[in-house]
């Protein structure tokens, strides 16, 4: 099924302009969802050896899961479901509403399977995917809820905004992913430093902490770190018990030829690899084992997921490669997985 997605349904949709598609394929899997016989189908397709692991208190049938920034307003998850993934992070939801950065935004480099995009947060606002929310779930699988800061809130109500965005949609996440490294929201990526990330994330737990159940916290990373600064948060995630995403997308454009360079935005799929993997290795080895650490960045295969698991990740997350690979890449992931050998056990 990949090999007919990369030859023909690829070389398709590719003619036409990348955000249409995307905003396109997600009205599909909204719509299919609600299509008994059409689900059932796709499920079976997709269905692959299990590889049960439980991370954070968290149940997952396998390790590898959606990265948040497919489906923003959180309305397509049952469909997504049932392409075989461990469990998928939705969003970013931001408190309000807001359009994001103007078009265009969302470029492709074919070339280097690759993805620039400077989207900018742009969602429905979280009442908004609660409201699809409460009607798609449950589902079988653990659902994430990245939240991040609107555009127009200053730097120092930014805590107040991620905390109320986060009480709208408690309900409905298993875990949290605290979004302080997209590069297209101003001065977002200055969260990473000691106390400002501690008065960014206090208040969340705090609040977790008093609901009847407490739900776990992951904070995303950016890969273009200084080494302080990542020690820094690799600390107080230890100090304060919530995991690391390793990684979000990066600003360098070494990987990727000169012409590109004049793009802004964040550079996701084959060329972060590199740099993610690095930035996730020495994660790892920060938080010596203490607190979770999902791997995301540059996964297009299964030899590049498996990469990530050998390096100390717990879980993983695809987002390029599934436009590059087809829906049907987690599938991929998990026979390579079952072919090498893999067990949750091996990391």
């Amino acid at each position: 099924m990949g090999f007919l997605y990369r030859k023909l349904v690829r070389r398709l949709l590719f003619n036409f302009n990348p955000e249409l598609m995307h905003d396109a394929a997600i009205k599909s899997a909204r719509a299919m969802q609600h299509v008994g016989p059409l689900s059932a189908m796709v499920r079976f397709l997709a269905r692959a050896k299990d590889f049960p692991v439980t991370v954070a208190g968290m149940k997952f049938r396998n390790p590898v899961g959606l990265a948040a920034g497919f489906d923003k307003n959180c309305e397509a998850a049952r469909f997504l479901a049932g392409l075989g993934f461990g469990f998928l992070e939705l969003g970013t939801v931001t408190l309000r509403p807001q359009p994001g950065n103007p078009r265009p935004r969302l470029f492709r480099l074919r070339e280097n399977k690759a993805i620039i995009n400077r989207m900018g947060f742009n969602n429905a606002g979280a009442w908004d995917a609660a409201r699809s929310l409460e009607k798609l779930l449950p589902l079988p699988i653990p659902v994430g809820i990245s939240v991040g800061k609107n555009a127009d809130c200053s730097m120092e109500d930014a805590s107040r905004n991620y905390l109320e965005t986060l009480k709208v949609m408690y309900s409905y996440g298993d875990y949290f992913a605290v979004n302080i490294s997209s590069p297209n929201t101003l001065q977002l990526r200055t969260l990473h430093s000691g106390e400002k990330l501690r008065r960014l994330v206090e208040p969340m737990l705090d609040f977790a902490s008093g609901q009847k159940k407490a739900k776990p916290f992951f904070v995303k990373i950016a890969p273009d770190l200084e080494e302080r600064d990542l020690e820094s948060a690799a600390a107080l995630a230890v100090e304060m018990g919530f995991g690391l995403i390793a990684t979000n997308t990066t600003v360098s454009r070494s990987a990727v030829p000169a012409y590109w360079k004049s793009y802004e935005g964040g550079l996701s799929g084959t060329p972060l690899r590199a740099l993610s993997n690095e930035v996730l290795g020495r994660t790892v080895v920060l938080v010596k084992g203490k607190v979770p650490v999902m791997g995301s960045g540059g996964i297009s295969d299964g030899a590049s997921a498996l990469e990530k698991l050998k390096l100390g990740a717990d879980l993983v997350q695809i987002y390029s490669g599934l436009i590059y690979e087809g829906p049907f890449l987690v599938k991929e992931i998990l026979e390579y997985l079952d072919r090498h050998h893999w067990h949750p056990s091996h990391r």
